[in-house]
């Protein structure tokens, strides 16, 4: 297990190079790039990218779910076709990186809705499917306002996907309602790698050491259900001051991992 950072944490005061580069200065072994613009999804970035952070090792990528991903989950093939588009591209992108994971949210929720688990199940596989072509795993991350917003529902996909890996967020368990450790239950031995952050006392997210989590408790936990990936740190940038304070928080879960 290795502790690193999501560029995420620095947008959009930094742009997605920039915020690489930073963590990096960090001493980050590891980090997600998170892409925030069509833009950024094109291979070209990610070729123009790698020189200028070698030796960070590209955990995964991340995009703005809202730009395509719900396309995949359109009766229409040629709307999905769009979504093959792009997930091509940020394939490709992946590889340019050295990366072989992809964070994939899915299709936004609106209200309750009751879901067609076949169809659902059915695209997510075709989508994994197709970025397993170019050795990149599309992992389902549990988010509060996306398809993964429930317990129960990784383990209703993968009847429909069976090498699906999840990515286990922790500020989005928190939104969900539901306890986070019913989240790494249901993705137990398929957790890919994990999202965290801390929380203050008034339910402010902030950077892990700085709030009321037990992250002993939850490594304990992320290992209990067989958990050997990268834990990355992924908060707002409105959630910190200075930069320094990342480093600060990395070697704090440095230092509970090791103590593990």
């Amino acid at each position: 297990m290795k502790i690193g950072i999501s560029t995420a944490s620095l947008f959009p005061e930094k742009h997605t190079e920039e915020a690489a580069r930073i963590i990096k200065s960090l001493g980050a072994e590891v980090a997600e790039v998170f892409f925030s613009t069509f833009y950024e999804y094109r291979p070209e970035f990610s070729k123009a990218l790698a020189p200028l952070i070698e030796g960070l090792k590209v955990n995964s990528v991340h995009t703005v779910p809202l730009n395509f991903e719900g396309n995949f989950f359109n009766p229409t093939r040629r709307v999905r076709g769009d979504g093959f588009y792009w997930l091509d591209q940020l394939a490709r992108s992946a590889k340019l990186l050295g990366c072989e994971n992809y964070t994939f949210h899915g299709f936004m929720r609106a209200g309750k809705s009751n879901d067609d688990m076949r169809f659902i199940g059915e695209r997510i596989a075709e989508a994994h499917s197709f970025a397993a072509g170019y050795g990149v795993n599309l992992c389902l991350e549990n988010t509060a306002y996306y398809a993964f917003n429930r317990p129960s529902f990784f383990k209703e996909v993968r009847k429909y996907c069976p090498d699906l890996y999840g990515v286990f967020d922790l500020k989005q368990a928190r939104r969900s309602g539901y306890p986070w450790q019913m989240y790494v239950a249901e993705m137990s031995g398929a957790i890919a790698y994990v999202h965290i952050s801390d929380m203050d006392e008034n339910g402010k997210m902030c950077l892990p050491g700085k709030g009321i989590y037990d992250f002993s408790e939850i490594f304990k936990r992320l290992k209990g259900a067989g958990f050997d990936g990268n834990v990355l740190i992924e908060t707002y940038r409105g959630d910190y001051g200075g930069f320094d304070e990342l480093k600060k928080s990395m070697d704090f879960l440095k230092e509970i991992e090791y103590k593990l």
